[in-house]
């Protein structure tokens, strides 16, 4: 019976894979966002795929909520599960959310401080993949995790001062003579910034998560 009763309970490894599947969700997401701020005709395209990665994602957060509830032993303690979990889930959310506003405004060309913010989400979230994995033995890979999350928390500062460079370019730009390109382009920076701070969100919880267990 308690053979049985183990087979049918989710286990320990679950959770990490399911953390593993969804920053695959976020890595996806991130590539596809900074191939659309090239821009042009494969725009439309590249917004429907981060939509569906994070359709795809939110499955994965809703097995994992699932999956807390259904378990006795977890690998670390349940708030910290559901927190980085609806963490990466919000990274992703803002992603499809940049997405949603390039597709109202019918974008199709975007500024250079954009595709440089671009790049540091996906160095980000290639970060969070890359970090995420050490979970499952977080003491012995505690130096290189504070490292990845650490860098994270340098591009999210970096990305703060191309939002600022590309807003200054864009209202001594095209703001000058069209208030509304301005709005929509505004309106992109402070989209992709968001990204940057919720993939910043998921490095602190990580590294909070590590330091409970160190």
């Amino acid at each position: 019976m308690f053979e049985l009763f183990k087979k049918i309970m989710p286990r320990e490894e679950a959770f990490f894979d399911l953390f593993e599947a969804h920053a695959a969700c976020v890595q996806n997401g991130a590539v596809a966002l900074r191939q659309l701020l090239e821009g042009g005709k494969e725009v439309p395209h590249l917004c429907a795929r981060i939509s569906e990665e994070e359709t795809k994602a939110d499955a994965i957060s809703h097995e994992v909520l699932q999956a807390i509830r259904k378990s006795f032993v977890t690998p670390f303690d349940r708030s910290d599960i559901q927190g980085l979990i609806t963490a990466m889930d919000d990274a992703l959310d803002q992603m499809n959310k940049t997405a949603k506003t390039i597709t109202l405004f019918d974008v199709t060309t975007f500024e250079d401080p954009m595709r440089e913010m671009g790049d540091l989400i996906v160095r980000s979230a290639d970060q969070t993949a890359k970090a995420v994995p050490m979970l499952r033995a977080m003491k012995t890979h505690a130096t290189a995790m504070l490292k990845a999350t650490g860098d994270i928390v340098q591009m999210e500062e970096e990305s703060d001062r191309m939002q600022e460079k590309g807003l200054k370019e864009l209202y001594k730009g095209v703001g000058r003579k069209d208030a509304m390109a301005f709005i929509i382009g505004s309106q992109i920076y402070e989209h992709l910034e968001k990204v940057s701070d919720r993939l910043e969100d998921v490095a602190n919880t990580l590294s909070s998560i590590l330091v409970e267990h160190l």
